[in-house]
């Protein structure tokens, strides 16, 4: 038997959920050829950075941790968004072993098997069936489909990653069942646009058990909801085909939840954003919405300062805000990204404003949050364990996504474990978060 030490493969994954259901594929691809993962560089044989490349900071982000990996270690692969521009990486550091963009997982490994070969005999069984995962062992990300088909002024993503390219379902209910029987109790459905799933593929059938299922949206979250584990739909465009996951929620089968990245609320800015779905009866859905689904927890994101955006946009969103009532708010002022159609747009929004609108689009969110969140005290609801402490334990209710949302914190008597479902008592709530007890003694 060959008693050669594995070869060790540090790995740095930086960017969205996107990003790192791409590195857990890589990291499956070398755990089952015999490579082990060393925590860190100066203990590798090479480095794998997956990148991201949306805006300028993460780009910054992204050059500092090759920078750090090139001085620690030396060996260098990168590959993710902003290898699919890689200009500015080369000029950077010229001795980068490697760069390749996102979901080129063959050319990863194939620069690794150049650098540093495999050993001798890898054996699959060094790998769960469920693969490598990143995430904490009850909840994973659910990949549907890469790419995207939109073309917003704002965004590269589709520059980077390519047009929309969707899983068959019996695909990606495979993996989902794999997780759910190793234990994960939480699937976070992604892609770049979730609800345009299966429009590339015309919605074709796929054999799953004993019938077929549409690669559609609506499909897919129905048999997702039958596997016993919650479904949490991220990304979610507006599309009028989203209004019927609505029965879903109140069936049970996936979460009351919904993260749809409106970014505005003026029909200007709107038209200007080149936003998919974008559409003046959003308020009116939503309403609906929660009459249908009166638990709906609704986030989003929104960029301030986009180039023309007026005053009287701006209020018009604040307007919005304040009668749609998101739950849960991501901001962002507007950054210039190199290849955007936006950066040719007329009247950019000074700096200096972009900060005044950011801190009252921030204070606005605050005051809805905390009225939204304080009517909770008082019920009872489920929260999955996160982690667990000497006296208090960290959960997320249905309402919460991981490192996205707020979290809910609970006193138990009895001691608590990682990845548990439980019922608590709601007794507090502030801006972002909630205060409870495990009920049920």
């Amino acid at each position: 038997m060959d008693q050669t030490a594995a070869p060790k493969v540090s790995f740095v994954s930086l960017g969205c959920p996107k990003a790192l259901v791409d590195s857990e594929r890589i990291i499956t691809r070398l755990r089952a050829e015999g490579y082990e993962l060393a925590r860190k560089h100066d203990g590798a044989d090479i480095v794998i950075v997956n990148t991201c490349g949306f805006l300028d900071s993460a780009k910054q982000e992204s050059l500092s941790a090759i920078g750090e990996a090139m001085a620690e270690n030396g060996k260098v692969i990168v590959t993710g968004c902003m290898g699919a521009e890689p200009e500015q990486i080369e000029q950077a550091y010229p001795a980068v072993l490697s760069i390749t963009g996102p979901q080129q997982y063959e050319s990863v490994l194939d620069a690794v098997h150049r650098a540093l070969p495999p050993a001798h005999n890898p054996h699959v069984d060094l790998v769960p069936p469920q693969g490598i995962k990143l995430t904490p062992r009850h909840y994973a990300y659910l990949k549907i489909s890469e790419g995207c088909n939109n073309r917003c002024t704002f965004c590269i993503i589709p520059k980077l990653r390519g047009d929309l390219v969707s899983r068959p379902a019996n695909d990606v209910l495979r993996e989902a069942e794999r997780l759910v029987g190793a234990g994960v109790k939480e699937l976070l459905v992604i892609s770049q646009d979730t609800s345009a799933y299966g429009v590339d593929l015309k919605y074709a059938e796929s054999p799953w058990k004993d019938r077929q299922v549409r690669a559609k949206f609506l499909d897919l979250a129905r048999e997702l909801g039958e596997l016993g584990a919650w479904v949490r739909l991220q990304y979610v465009y507006p599309y009028p085909h989203v209004d019927e996951v609505i029965a879903l929620m109140n069936e049970g089968k996936v979460l009351p939840y919904l993260d749809i990245p409106f970014q505005h609320a003026s029909p200007e800015v709107l038209k200007a954003m080149k936003r998919p779905a974008a559409q003046d009866k959003t308020l009116a859905r939503i309403k609906r919405w929660r009459e249908e689904c009166p638990d709906l927890a609704l986030r989003s994101t929104f960029i301030v300062g986009f180039p023309g955006e007026t005053d009287a946009d701006f209020e018009y969103l604040l307007n919005w805000l304040d009668e749609a009532e998101i739950d849960r708010l991501g901001c962002f002022k507007y950054e210039p990204v190199a290849g955007a159609t936006s950066n040719a747009i007329e009247n950019p929004v000074p700096e200096e404003v972009k900060q005044e609108r950011y801190n009252a689009l921030m204070a606005r969110q605050q005051k809805i949050s905390t009225r939204r969140l304080k009517r909770k005290v008082g019920t009872r609801q489920q929260i999955i364990i996160d982690e667990v402490g000497p006296t208090v334990a960290k959960g997320r209710s249905k309402a919460d996504a991981p490192e996205i949302d707020g979290a809910v914190y609970l006193t138990s008597r009895r001691p608590l474990r990682v990845g548990e479902i439980v019922t608590a008592k709601i007794e507090r709530a502030d801006q972002y978060d909630l205060h409870g007890s495990v009920a049920g003694f």
